[in-house]
């Protein structure tokens, strides 16, 4: 696919085939990309660009990237299709949520196997009838990676959305009558936790023909502060980049036994 709006490098992004890896990491925050490029062997800062940082390393001796996308669906969007352009196969978000089931407690980390799709920026893409889902293997490797690093962990559906207040605040919300119903169906169908990028990556990379899963810090649970059950907040995302380090390890391990 043609760069958009740019001669030699992608235009939001700003980066050039040969910067990152087929396997990127994916934060929201772009605060946390360099501590997450701690974890790779001799990370090198590739460039900055609005909400985008990178940072390119090896793991196993395989090229490995770091970018963070911002909030939310578009620049999430904008972030994988580039990436897509100049060579990059494989993804894995590394992300905060809010948990929805009593059981979802702060510090634990979700496995998303598929996302409720309250964002707008997907239906640019496929009709509200096609799901949200992770790619199988990759999200296998984050799984198995949690049961192998020990860590409290869930797996299934999160709920993504675009307006933060709007999960918050619904009764602020003239839309309130929507919001709020929407809310408690999503609780009694499962839902583990919420958040708002996951159904956009799985959305542009089902379509875009690569892989992307998602895992998930619990920075807290309304749904345990509204039952009157303890509710901590957790903020460190460290057990969450472990795991996805370890997913990423797995993958290639993985992949370079099936190219045999």
């Amino acid at each position: 696919m043609a760069v958009v709006y740019a001669k030699d490098k992608e235009y939001h992004i700003g980066l050039k085939a040969g910067d990152v890896g087929e396997y990127v990491i994916l934060p929201g925050d772009p605060g946390r990309v360099e501590k997450i490029a701690q974890h790779l062997d001799n990370p090198v800062f590739v460039g900055q660009n609005r909400e985008y940082t990178t940072y390119t390393g090896t793991l196993n001796g395989v090229k490995v990237s770091v970018m963070s996308t911002g909030m939310g669906g578009p620049s999430t969007a904008i972030g994988l299709e580039e990436l897509v352009h100049i060579g990059a196969k494989t993804f894995i978000r590394v992300g905060t949520s809010g948990g929805m089931q009593p059981e979802v407690e702060a510090g634990h980390v979700v496995v998303a196997t598929g996302a409720i799709r309250m964002d707008g920026t997907a239906r640019e893409y496929a009709p509200a009838e096609y799901p949200a889902v992770a790619d199988f293997d990759v999200a296998r490797a984050l799984a198995d990676a949690c049961e192998k690093l020990e860590l409290p962990h869930h797996v299934g559906v999160v709920q993504c959305k675009d307006a933060f207040y709007g999960q918050h605040e619904p009764e602020n919300m003239p839309t309130s009558y929507e919001l709020i119903p929407k809310w408690d169906a999503w609780i009694r169908c499962g839902a583990l936790t919420s958040e708002m990028e996951s159904a956009t990556l799985f959305i542009v990379s089902s379509i875009r023909r690569v892989r992307a899963g998602s895992i998930l810090l619990v920075v807290a649970n309304q749904t345990r502060r509204k039952l009157g059950l303890s509710d901590t907040q957790v903020h460190d995302t460290e057990v969450a980049i472990k795991a996805a380090i370890e997913a990423i390890k797995l993958l290639i391990e993985r992949d370079q036994a099936k190219a045999k």
